[in-house]
């Protein structure tokens, strides 16, 4: 699950610049607030300019803030070249939110902060490289250019769910089935629990799995953080990659093999599925944040994705494309969204129909 913050908590789409803000990368931007009842300082970058003096910073930790006008103190504007903290800078800017007692084990391209044992942060990490380049060997290999993460990707691993539910909330709020973990596009880290002991240990790892290929999505270009990327495409590609197989020593079926449980559920969906149910899941979010509708559209999702990927791969790609540059906080009306998936994939009735059969007689 991409855990994002509701449109109506956003910046509205009319006080923001459609275009990206025009300072030069080597700029460093260094903004004063005032916010419930704090002065704080961030220096980073500028994402954009509002209408209204409101700002989209990207700091050099990699947070993303949203500041309002109101809260504006001070901007100030120098020539000193934007870059991500280093290493240790890093660590401390993401422990310094951290309850005490949190460390940080380091791979090639993860930071991990935990309070959980150090054999399990080593699991993750072991897991998460494997997935690095499991997930840029694909998109290589489809002719998708990827870019390098700015910034080390951060995971936070809490030693139990009571801790890791607590420090959610600020980001989460107190949500209903909270997950076992997310991955929050503005703070660009995935967060989760230690899932020792759990009766299915290929669940455990396909969830972690589904996050961590959000937060390559985001870091790699294939998506571009708080744009109108629609969900059922991003939550397509996390379960392209999520496929659980408990027999297997990692807990996975291998990228890119039929995900069982979600084939099931699009099956027993195929009973009641209504005929505009594939325009319904593109043109729209809402079926996939909807608690009634949810598991079927995240089935349908998995079950499109497939579908494209193995059957359509150059127009998959021409699209992915076409979504990768999507900028933040700019939202698509529906009718835009169906015209640029046909106009890649064709007809949308045609095309449901062969999705259709290629589902119930080529998937098993």
């Amino acid at each position: 699950m991409l855990s994002t913050v509701p449109k109506s908590c956003w910046f509205s789409v009319a006080v923001f610049i459609i275009s990206i803000a025009c300072s030069s990368v080597e700029a460093m931007d260094h903004v004063t607030l005032r916010r419930e009842g704090r002065t704080l300082y961030v220096e980073g970058r500028k994402v954009l300019d509002a209408q209204d003096g409101g700002v989209l910073l990207l700091a050099r930790d990699g947070v993303l803030w949203r500041i309002l006008p109101t809260e504006l103190v001070k901007h100030a504007i120098d020539d000193t070249p934007f870059r991500a903290y280093p290493a240790e800078q890093m660590a401390k800017s993401v422990l310094r939110v951290l309850p005490k007692g949190f460390q940080v084990y380091r791979t090639n391209h993860y930071m991990i902060c935990h309070n959980t044992s150090q054999t399990y942060a080593k699991w993750c990490g072991a897991t998460f490289e494997w997935l690095y380049t499991a997930f840029r060997n694909t998109w290589k290999q489809r002719g998708f250019e990827m870019v390098d993460p700015e910034f080390p990707l951060v995971a936070v691993v809490f030693s139990d769910r009571a801790s890791y539910a607590e420090f959610s909330k600020h980001e989460l709020g107190d949500a209903k089935g909270l997950p076992e973990s997310y991955y929050y596009p503005e703070s660009n880290r995935l967060v989760m629990y230690d899932l020792t002991g759990r009766n299915k240990p290929g669940d455990a790892v396909s969830t972690m799995v589904h996050e961590a290929t959000h937060q390559l999505a985001f870091n790699g270009g294939l998506h571009q953080r708080l744009s109108d990327c629609p969900k059922w495409f991003a939550e397509g590609i996390a379960m392209y990659y999520e496929t659980p197989d408990p027999g297997r020593t990692k807990g996975l079926a291998g990228v890119g093999a039929v995900n069982h449980p979600r084939l099931a559920q699009f099956q027993q969906y195929l009973r009641q599925r209504p005929t505009d149910s594939l325009k319904t899941l593109i043109s729209s979010d809402d079926r996939l944040i909807d608690v009634n509708q949810g598991l079927d559209a995240y089935a349908e999702s998995w079950a499109l994705t497939y579908y494209l990927i193995h059957k359509h791969p150059k127009q998959y790609v021409a699209y992915l494309k076409v979504l990768s540059r999507k900028q933040p906080l700019v939202y698509d009306e529906k009718a835009t969204r169906l015209a640029e998936f046909e106009k890649e994939f064709g007809p949308l009735e045609k095309l449901d129909a062969d999705f259709l059969n290629y589902v119930q007689t080529r998937v098993r």
